[in-house]
């Protein structure tokens, strides 16, 4: 079986990026995978709901003690911001990929995707750590450079 691992958000690229992975990248089995950094709750049981839905196996990981120790705290202690800006989520990609790295290989996925599109940062983000591995990288988004009113229409 044909696995791939899935950084998910619950949001519609990510949503989308479940039933392309399976067409157009020929995957049998997407695994989810939403990492708790701090964001309210009703993000995160949002994820889950949908993923039950749409994908073929769910984790949601809480790494907010492991965010906060390990990313925010020496944060603070840099003095770390870009303009004023705290810059808590472009910190949080990084160990996102980190735990979806640690699933696939848990599961013996033999690729990692996410639903970045090429115009942001976040990419760069998660391929940094997603290339510290051996599996494929998979970026449906940036890739078949999707629009949002063509999300939308497919959803």
């Amino acid at each position: 079986m044909k696995k791939v691992v899935l950084a998910y958000s619950g949001g519609l690229d990510t949503s989308v990026c479940i039933p392309l992975l399976k067409e157009h990248y020929d995957f049998d089995y997407v695994i989810t995978v939403a990492v708790n950094v701090g964001q309210p709750a009703k993000d995160i049981k949002q994820a889950e709901e949908k993923a039950a839905l749409i994908s073929d196996e769910h984790y949601t990981i809480d790494a907010t003690d492991e965010f906060v120790r390990d990313y925010i705290f020496p944060l603070i202690k840099a003095n770390g911001s870009y303009e004023g800006y705290v810059l808590g989520t472009s910190l949080a990609r990084p160990l996102i990929a980190k735990k979806v790295v640690e699933i696939a290989e848990r599961e013996g996925a033999v690729a990692l995707a996410h639903g970045c599109t090429g115009k942001g940062n976040d990419q760069l983000r998660f391929e940094a750590v997603f290339r510290c591995s051996d599996l494929e990288v998979i970026a449906p988004m940036r890739d078949m450079n999707l629009t949002r009113e063509w999300e939308i229409d497919y959803a």
